[in-house]
């Protein structure tokens, strides 16, 4: 499976490459394209001070630009919060996408966003105060109503960005369980 993986408001950090590594390892091809240009953050308001700087729709045209060249045969989109939001109006823009895999994050969705069957796969603490559950019931139901194939997987008790070894947030159990569903999520696939 191709596989473009979009980094969080941190930047592309280490953790990201990490995710690449373990993707790859099962047998997948993954790009990690840097949408800061070379910049990361130790903190998330340091990363979202400069998202804002860059811009929202310079961000998905610095993503579109990346997944492009690789689109052709079809992605699966994935990607770690801010990046999650990006990966999700990528998938439901192409219709060629194979999947999409949402790690701590969602985004609004269009209102003419529609799409076939597309499987998707939601991991998220809970409860995150970036995603809050009035938030996350009424984006459940509005990605059902494009057309997506929606499974969503929950984590109490574990931080905003908890995959990620290198940050506060991290929860081993809910990190290596969520790595363990995505990768099976992703096998399944590998069929279509």
């Amino acid at each position: 499976m191709d596989i473009m993986l979009f980094h969080s408001a941190y930047g592309l950090r280490p953790a990201v490459r990490m995710a690449a590594e373990r993707l790859e390892a099962a047998g997948h091809r993954v790009w990690t394209p840097d949408l800061y240009d070379g910049e990361t953050f130790d903190t998330v308001e340091e990363g979202m001070v400069f998202k804002d700087r860059i811009g929202k729709d310079e961000l998905l045209k610095r993503a579109v630009l990346a997944a492009v060249p690789h689109s052709d045969r079809g992605l699966v989109y994935a990607g770690f919060s801010l990046g999650a939001s990006i990966a999700q109006n990528l998938a439901l823009g192409d219709e060629k996408a194979r999947g999409l895999l949402l790690l701590h994050g969602t985004s609004d969705i269009a209102p003419n966003a529609a799409v076939d069957d597309l499987p998707v796969q939601l991991h998220i603490a809970d409860p995150d105060a970036f995603e809050p559950h009035d938030w996350l019931t009424a984006w459940y139901l509005g990605m059902g109503r494009t057309g997506a194939d929606v499974e969503v997987y929950s984590y109490p008790g574990a931080g905003h960005l908890y995959t990620d070894p290198d940050l506060p947030d991290y929860d081993e159990r809910a990190a290596e369980q969520t790595w363990r569903v995505a990768l099976g999520f992703l096998a399944t696939l590998k069929g279509n």
